[in-house]
């Protein structure tokens, strides 16, 4: 299509259906746990999923690829295009935009996006870049994508945060502190050879997945209280979590088997993999709460 393309798969389209499910999952847990929210909602949904998505997570991803100029595969894109001469401001550009947009949404969601804004330059962006920081990388993401993504979509009803709620959303932030070194694992080398400190090289592939069982199950922990306080725990929502924590463990156990035998791509399957459990997760929050 012609190198402007490269602006838009430096976006990293492949990953805006897990943005949409996971921003909406705060919208739906609004509704189902509250009854507070409606219809009417729908129109403020569909605005803050363009605001959040493509414009928020869209030109995060651009900035990243901008400062980061990988050669090999990345997240969501693999093969990336050299990076074009005007990424870093099209991303920057694209974040302030959907700031703009933001501001005409419900105040929780503006201030949630003003947040993650501040912190997707700071991660980024040299001379601070904290993905480059081991462990300031993983706090902010469990912070912007863990919780602040689905409380987004909570905001977006206009419905104040209950204790279920707080729970709910609190959980995915340990459940992205077992997903992030994953997304690091097939990496390792590039990150090395840029001089990155990142989580997973700081940790190293066996600790780094200890920890991710670990925070996968604080964070099962964390939807089961939230289930309570919601008082809809039952029979199915408790198959549905326990599906969910099981396809988790399926996933990261046989990893932590095999780890030191792994290749880069072997690595990158089981990434993958992980996401797909964290998509049965958000339904079985649905579910059980």
């Amino acid at each position: 299509p012609g190198n402007g393309f490269d602006y838009l798969l430096h976006m990293r389209p492949r990953e805006w259906p897990i943005m949409i499910a996971h921003t909406s999952l705060g919208y739906f847990l609004a509704r189902g746990l509250t009854g507070g929210a409606s219809a009417a909602d729908a129109p403020a949904l569909g605005t803050g999923l363009l605001s959040w998505v493509l414009l928020l997570n869209g030109g995060t991803l651009a900035i990243n690829s901008a400062f980061d100029r990988d050669d090999g595969d990345i997240g969501y894109l693999d093969h990336p295009p050299p990076v074009p001469r005007h990424l870093a401001l099209w991303g920057f550009s694209l974040m302030l935009a959907g700031q703009v947009l933001a501001l005409a949404l419900p105040r929780g969601f503006a201030i949630a996006y003003a947040l993650c804004f501040a912190m997707s330059l700071l991660y980024s962006v040299p001379p601070v870049r904290l993905k480059a920081m081991a462990g300031a990388d993983w706090i902010i993401n469990m912070i912007g994508f863990g919780t602040l993504t689905p409380y987004a979509g909570w905001a977006l009803t206009r419905v104040p945060l209950t204790h279920a709620g707080a729970w709910a959303l609190g959980g995915f932030a340990p459940l992205f502190a077992a997903l992030y070194p994953l997304t690091q694992l097939y990496q390792l080398e590039e990150d090395r050879a840029r001089g990155d400190r990142t989580l997973a090289l700081a940790l190293g592939v066996r600790a780094s997945l200890v920890v991710s069982i670990t925070a996968v199950l604080l964070a099962f922990a964390c939807f089961v209280r939230a289930a309570q306080l919601a008082r809809a725990i039952d029979t199915t929502g408790v198959v549905a979590l326990f599906v969910a924590a099981a396809l988790w463990l399926a996933v990261l156990a046989p990893w932590m088997v095999r780890a030191p035998r792994m290749t880069s791509l072997a690595h990158k399957r089981g990434m993958y993999a992980a996401l797909l459990a964290w998509a049965c997760t958000d339904v079985a929050v649905l579910i059980a709460t």
